[in-house]
């Protein structure tokens, strides 16, 4: 039986290698595609500027037609956006940890974060990794890589990304409702940026969608929780594989 194609986005200011707890446990069923996100990881730095459509259509070429896409955070708003405009691209749709028609105090929030980054990199690196793993038992060293990764960031760049992060689902929550393709979002009960709210939101306004909360978890799903990530991508594509 030929196994299905995966391709894993991740998120702003970060790279491919957050998927490795997944990929560890999908490895031996599934052919995985672990792009980087143009303006992330060995990629060049993302222009002023760059949108959503660009980071989709920057890494649209590496992604085979009929894939099941998981986008985590930023990552799942260049999967929604490639569901809707690149749809041959799309077998299902997994939204990880994702934003969705924020509230105008969500929305401040972001824009206050993108705000502190700008004035104090460093400072807000730090606040990110509170933020995504304060009260978890994940190992210390995938803190320390995750703050690695994001202080390798051209700081520039990351900014860039980060503001395609904070405004884009302004634009993408009316079109939601036209992805066709099956899907689940999931995220952490205790994550505070991409709340449980929003992920029962995506589920309500996509026409075939359901909503996962995973107690106790966190931002970093994929690296906090990854099996019970990996339970619903295997179950969604278990669930529409047909013959």
């Amino acid at each position: 039986m030929r196994k299905p194609t995966l391709v894993l986005l991740h998120g702003v200011g970060l790279d491919h290698t957050m998927w490795e707890p997944v990929v560890e446990l999908l490895a031996d069923r599934c052919h995985l595609v672990t792009p980087d996100l143009p303006g992330h990881g060995r990629n060049q730095p993302a222009r002023a500027g760059t949108t959503l459509e660009d980071l989709a259509h920057g890494v649209a070429a590496e992604i085979p037609e009929r894939s099941h896409l998981v986008g985590f955070s930023l990552g799942a708003l260049v999967a929604q956006h490639l569901a809707l405009h690149r749809p041959d691209l799309v077998s299902t749709l997994t939204s990880v940890s994702s934003v969705c028609r924020r509230t105008p105090a969500e929305r401040e929030k972001v824009l206050e974060r993108l705000d502190a980054a700008r004035a104090d990199f460093g400072t807000a690196t730090a606040a990110s990794l509170r933020r995504w793993y304060a009260d978890t038992d994940v190992p210390a060293e995938w803190v320390r890589r995750t703050e690695a990764t994001l202080r390798a960031n051209d700081v520039e760049s990351f900014l860039t990304c980060y503001r395609v992060f904070a405004t884009a689902d302004a634009a993408l929550g009316p079109e939601l409702h036209r992805i066709t393709a099956p899907a689940v979002a999931v995220t952490g009960e205790n994550d505070p940026g991409s709340t449980p709210a929003m992920s029962r939101r995506l589920a309500a306004t996509l026409p075939n969608c359901r909503a996962v909360i995973v107690p106790g978890a966190r931002h970093m799903l994929p690296v906090q929780s990854p099996e019970p990530l990996v339970d619903c991508v295997t179950t969604l594509i278990r669930d529409n594989t047909h013959g």
